[in-house]
């Protein structure tokens, strides 16, 4: 049965795609306003790196806690903290009273939420379908995520340049409204398994399970690799559209746009095509290409060459997204896989080091610059670390 015939599936990936929508336009729109109040490179890379940083922080107890809750009711609390915050910025900014600051916190609240999907939502999905359609259910997640990568920067840039901030955040109010009810449809509930030990020691499982699984720390530092010098430069390209190509926000919002574009095709040919023999290759190739084409981007003076970069990074970004939580969650034992899921976004949380590192050096040489850097170095990462992703 195709994993299209499962309603849950389907709710479950609507959700998905209406939160993407939502997180990626402001993810877009808090990096132009940032950069047009500060001129700050520095503290745009930190509002992605505030996003990030509760993946770090709680990213491991979120897969343990997910474990004692139903995740349904976890994903709708979820969706409704979301909401709340947009309804919130949307008010500051009708109002004229928006800060960086404001715009810091609800970063890292919208972090937090983050930081549950892959013990929630994606532990869901792999639920309702199966382990042996969880890679063709996670393909079509990573197309829906990225068609979200397409819609979500365009039409954000299209609005703040049209009517300003205040409708930008109304949109992202409306997105988990529709969010929340499509999540009240679901009928999935979770076998809430008694739990004998407390909440720290079943942590110190997790990342035991990590060492002792073979190929998961491969996977888990190529994870690493990905979030430490791939996923950091994507804040950069609000800040190298306008100060090197010269672009309004809409036009950055369009540039933005063919990311996501190239992650839409990617994922929408790895659907059909991909086999259990390829997903390191996929895994690994796809760590690889994004970040050898933010180099190409970042050393772009011209806006096509600059966009066909971006098309290749969304390719690589989405073999990367694909077999990331499909790896993780077919070679966990299946009582530990939320908790397998939840040490993979602690590992997605480090990447706020990377955040870190990028704005530091975005201070000192200029966005363009500092992308090429670190791009180079997580090449260089992926060839020195070879003999341990070699055994996923």
């Amino acid at each position: 049965m195709n994993v299209l015939g499962v309603p849950d599936f389907r709710r479950i990936l609507l959700v998905g795609l209406l939160v993407s929508v939502a997180r990626w336009l402001e993810m877009l729109v808090i990096g132009v306003v940032v950069w047009q109040q500060t001129q700050s490179a520095f503290l745009v890379a930190m509002m992605t790196l505030l996003r990030l940083l509760p993946m770090g922080l709680f990213g491991a107890f979120l897969g343990v806690a997910a474990d004692r809750v139903q995740r349904r009711s976890a994903l709708i609390l979820m969706l409704a903290v979301q909401g709340v915050v947009a309804a919130a910025l949307a008010l500051l900014a009708l109002t004229g009273s928006l800060a960086v600051w404001q715009l810091g916190v609800a970063s890292f609240l919208g972090g937090i939420a983050w930081a549950a999907d892959n013990p929630v939502r994606r532990m869901m999905l792999g639920d309702v379908v199966g382990a042996s359609r969880m890679a063709r259910a996670v393909s079509l997640d990573v197309v829906a995520n990225n068609a979200s990568r397409i819609a979500g920067p365009a039409v954000g840039g299209t609005i703040l340049a049209a009517a300003g901030l205040g409708p930008a955040f109304l949109l992202c109010v409306g997105l988990y409204t529709l969010a929340g009810l499509a999540a009240l449809r679901l009928a999935h509930c979770s076998t809430l398994a008694p739990r004998p030990g407390g909440v720290l020691r079943d942590m110190r499982e997790s990342f035991g399970l990590v060492l002792r699984t073979p190929g998961m720390a491969g996977v888990m530092i190529v994870t690493l690799i990905f979030n430490l010098f791939g996923w950091p430069v994507s804040s950069m390209v609000p800040v190298i559209g306008q100060e090197q190509l010269r672009l309004g926000a809409d036009g950055v919002g369009l540039l933005a746009g063919m990311d996501g574009l190239g992650a839409l095709v990617g994922a929408a040919l790895l659907v059909p095509l991909v086999r259990p023999a390829w997903y390191r290759a996929i895994y690994v190739g796809g760590t690889a290409l994004y970040c050898g084409m933010f180099v190409l981007f970042a050393a772009a003076t011209a806006v096509l060459p600059a966009a066909l970069a971006l098309l290749l990074v969304g390719v690589g970004s989405a073999a990367f997204a694909a077999m990331q939580a499909t790896l993780v969650y077919t070679t966990a034992p299946p009582e530990m896989r939320s908790r397998a899921l939840g040490v993979l976004s602690a590992c997605i949380g480090l990447g706020l080091i990377g955040f870190l590192h990028l704005g530091v050096m975005a201070q000192w040489l200029g966005a363009p610059t500092a992308t090429m850097v670190i791009g180079l170095e997580g090449i260089a990462a992926l060839l020195l670390t070879r003999r341990w992703w070699r055994a996923v």
